[in-house]
């Protein structure tokens, strides 16, 4: 019998398929669009994309925490936060409708997905989930700042295209970024002030006083 022969006689074990299963599973966030421009306002990104965004920025921008972070528990989590809305779709920031009903649909997509990881790893990866949902902890913190703010830039970036299709007043970014700073006033000043207050000033972000 050859080395091949040999080879084709293995049998992964459980733990090993259910790793696959779930890795092949969370391909399809490529596929979930969000409302977010690239930088080239051409096209938008989908989630993978986001969340490598997100993993990317926590590594080079950890030290602006306003608490330090475990960076890794942080990059972990920003890259799992979305992998709910392969089930549960992207549920645009400003959608206040669907928003009702966000949090049902994801707890449940998250049972699914989650699910498919041998336990232990599941019970990890959900429990990261959750953490990030609660936003209590300083890594929860820190990644839901660079949640917030890469969006912000990539926005100002295209010249605040999507807020100006739809039409987004400044009241419902600041809601939107209420919680900004508690990862870092550091970030949360510099978006504030480099990514939406020129864009106020140019007439791009509504303000309550700009007629509809």
């Amino acid at each position: 019998m050859d080395r091949w022969d040999e080879q084709e006689k293995y049998q992964p074990e459980k733990r090993l398929v259910q790793q696959f299963d779930f890795i092949r599973e969370l391909d399809k966030e490529k596929f979930i669009g969000r409302q977010t421009y690239l930088s080239d306002g051409i096209r938008k990104e989908n989630d993978a994309e986001h969340a490598w965004h997100l993993a990317l920025m926590t590594i080079l921008l950890s030290e602006y925490a306003n608490e330090p972070i475990d960076v890794l528990k942080t990059v972990t989590m920003v890259l799992i936060h979305d992998v709910v809305e392969i089930d549960a779709g992207d549920t645009y920031a400003y959608d206040e409708e669907r928003k009702k009903t966000q949090r049902e649909r994801e707890k449940k997509a998250a049972e699914r997905i989650f699910g498919l990881l041998p336990m232990d790893q599941a019970q990890k990866m959900r429990s990261l989930w959750e953490e990030f949902e609660e936003a209590v902890t300083p890594e929860a913190r820190f990644a839901h700042t660079m949640d917030n703010v890469q969006p912000t830039m990539l926005n100002a970036a295209t010249e605040g295209k999507a807020w100006s299709e739809r039409g987004i007043h400044l009241s419902q970014i600041l809601e939107r970024n209420k919680n900004t700073a508690d990862g870092s006033e550091t970030l949360w000043a510099y978006s504030r002030n480099q990514f939406i207050r020129p864009n106020v000033e140019k007439g791009r972000i509504r303000t309550d006083e700009t007629k509809e």
